[in-house]
């Protein structure tokens, strides 16, 4: 079984900044695009950011200029640095990950238990 951990949520005031981390563990064989989701009180979960094995990113226009997400492949781990926090930005921040657990395993997504961010005005 694959597990993700999200970290590192909080309160902060506007303007500020965090730093989420992700953490997966369990039998991997290898992750491919790992990404951070968002979901605020009645609104869908959507995307914030994504991360391939490779570096490349993909960025919501919600978060570009002040969200950089990164990963360290040989950890396991995902972070997003998040600046010039906004009272939008409040939400639950959940960790996704497509894992392979062996060479010919298919393909399967796995989702942290996700982490508050609450920004004040």
């Amino acid at each position: 079984q694959v597990q993700l951990v999200e970290s590192g949520g909080g309160l902060v005031q506007a303007g500020g900044s965090l730093t989420l981390s992700c953490a997966a563990s369990g039998i991997i064989f290898r992750i491919n695009t790992m990404g951070w989701y968002r979901q605020a009180p009645g609104k869908q979960r959507e995307l914030v950011a994504a991360i391939t094995n490779g570096g490349n990113t993909n960025y919501a226009d919600s978060g570009k200029g002040r969200f950089t997400v990164s990963r360290d492949n040989a950890k396991k781990q995902l972070y997003l640095q998040m600046n010039s926090l906004k009272p939008e930005d409040t939400a639950v921040y959940y960790c996704k990950a497509a894992v392979l657990i062996a060479p010919t395993a298919p393909e399967i997504d796995y989702w942290g238990q996700g982490t508050q961010v609450t920004v004040s005005s």
